[in-house]
């Protein structure tokens, strides 16, 4: 096995990683990915397609110590932000203000995004570090979601070592309630029309009884 490479995706496949993989037959698969340079590290066009339209996204930190925290934020379609092919940017709102992943971020800068689209089942894994941003009004009025009512509290950077994309299998198929909302009301606009034509063909059947 080469261990000398140096490609994106060492930043995950470790060597105790690679050691298992060989053990369990999917070395070679991985190996050839790795000949190809590894995984993206830019974030192309279609990836920023996915990101900007995602409305939840979880931040993993690790500790000093090595203990993990994984960390949710929402907010409207675009309040995740690509701000160059290597960077995303988003509004720290204000919370519970526990403020545990800027104190991992202070210690360890290595951090991990997952998105996870359930309508489409594809889900998104990106590695690198992030930074928090504080007292930036600039770039909190640059990248807070218009109309959206929070309060801004600080801006998280990411910037991007690498990224990956998992295959659909076992993601379950759900749809956010506002989608389902507009499906049923598009729906029922339709029946009414339907409705409406009936009546109006049944109105000229019966004028001509």
């Amino acid at each position: 096995m080469d261990t000398a490479r140096q490609v994106s995706s060492n930043v995950a496949f470790t060597e105790t990683v690679k050691a298992i993989q060989e053990r369990k037959g999917s070395r070679r698969s991985y190996s050839r990915m790795e000949d190809r340079g590894g995984w993206a590290t830019r974030i192309t066009p279609e990836l920023r397609d996915y990101i900007e339209k995602q409305i939840s996204v979880f931040l993993a930190t690790v500790n000093a110590e090595g203990q993990p925290y994984i960390q949710h934020r929402g907010g409207p379609p675009g309040f995740l932000r690509v701000i160059d092919d290597t960077t995303i940017g988003f509004v720290d709102f204000v919370g519970n203000r526990q403020f545990i992943s800027q104190g991992n971020l202070i210690e360890n800068d290595k951090a991990h995004l997952f998105l996870i689209d359930y309508g489409s089942r594809s889900r998104i894994k990106i590695w690198g570090t992030a930074r928090v941003v504080e007292g930036d009004k600039g770039l909190i009025k640059q990248l807070m979601p218009e109309g959206y009512a929070a309060r801004p509290e600080q801006v998280m950077l990411f910037n991007v070592t690498g990224w990956d994309a998992n295959c659909p299998q076992h993601i379950p198929l759900r749809f956010e309630a506002d989608e389902v909302l507009k499906a049923i009301e598009t729906r029922d606009a339709r029946i009414r029309e339907l409705e409406a034509e009936v009546a109006a063909l049944k109105a000229v059947a019966n004028n001509h009884g």
